[in-house]
């Protein structure tokens, strides 16, 4: 193990939720077979989480109640069911969702989410549930008596759930949710990488506030994995150009000091003192063991000041797109 990734094994507090999460992450939302017979297979699931728990590198897996219609947590279930004890090493968070076909987000749907996540995961409590993307509602709706903030509260006072923390995309909305207190973490995602700085200020509002940091897809989508670029795609939408013209900056920059971009992308986060840690999607173990010499790549401070110089213009492409 390198010293590198030696100082990336220690767990961190998520905030005051007595939980500890691995500074990076497995994303597990494709953690399932898709009907165009994509994503991964159960038996390298299983080989994944076998690495992660014999290494003790990434011991915490995040998913949430719609990812696959719960396939996700189904075969989260299944595989550490498969590795016995080796399974204890690992943790699991997961996030209370809307319900997929109505957009229904009520106190009721909140509590049929828990249930079903706990059902799937074969567990009596949840150590950690995030509110997941209430971009997706009205804040009146999210913050009424019978509306989710209100029933996942509720959950927590009464053990079903451990910690609390919100999930979604658009960092001025993640901040009134912030700033209610009600919240112990927060998931933002595609918002703070090389070329998206558009979640900074709520990063350090969240970390002065006590909460648990984690920052969701370093690499945007996959725009961030490889230069010169084989996509335009961003999160969730096309690339506007000012973003490409950025990538194609910061690639040069890194090729020019022999560190691949995608490196960069990843450490950008992995580096940042109020970021608890970082959710990187793995679905073989291939992606652990890349994403393990991605972190472990030497990056200088000349890159790091040059990589921050490097002008971006977020008003053309942030929040553009809904998760």
């Amino acid at each position: 193990m390198t010293d590198r990734i030696a100082t990336l094994v220690e767990p961190r507090a998520l905030g005051d939720t007595g939980v500890s999460v691995s500074p990076i992450i497995a994303g597990a939302a494709g953690w399932r077979r898709r009907e165009d017979g994509s994503g991964s297979s159960p038996e390298e699931s299983l080989e994944l989480a076998a690495a992660m728990a014999d290494d003790g590198v990434v011991t915490t897996i995040d998913t949430a109640n719609n990812y696959g219609f719960g396939d996700s947590e189904r075969r989260i279930a299944w595989v550490l069911a498969q590795l016995g004890g080796a399974g204890g090493r690992l943790s699991v968070q997961t996030k209370a969702d809307r319900e997929p076909e109505t957009d229904d987000f009520s106190a009721p749907q909140m509590r049929r989410s828990l249930e079903q996540s706990m059902e799937r995961l074969g567990v009596d409590q949840l150590p950690m549930v995030y509110l997941h993307d209430p971009e997706n509602t009205t804040w009146e709706l999210a913050m009424a008596d019978e509306g989710p903030v209100a029933a996942l509260v509720a959950a927590r006072e009464e053990g079903l759930i451990g910690g609390l923390g919100i999930s979604g995309g658009p960092a001025e909305l993640l901040s009134r949710f912030v700033d209610t207190g009600w919240f112990q973490a927060l998931i933002t995602h595609n918002r703070f990488t090389l070329v998206d700085r558009s979640s900074d200020a709520l990063l350090t509002q969240a970390a002065a506030a006590g909460l648990g940091v984690l920052n969701a897809a370093p690499y945007g989508g996959g725009l961030l994995t490889r230069w010169p670029v084989r996509t335009t795609r961003y999160a969730y939408g096309t690339a506007p150009d000012m973003m490409l013209s950025a990538v194609d900056r910061i690639g040069r920059l890194c090729d020019e000091a022999g560190v691949p971009l995608a490196a960069a992308a990843l450490q950008w986060s992995l580096r940042d003192p109020r970021i608890t840690g970082t959710i990187v999607g793995l679905e073989r173990l291939e992606d652990y063991t890349h994403t393990l010499d991605l972190a472990a790549v030497r990056i200088d401070d000349a890159l790091w000041t040059a990589i921050e110089s490097v002008q971006l213009d977020h008003s053309t492409w942030q929040d553009a797109t809904p998760h």
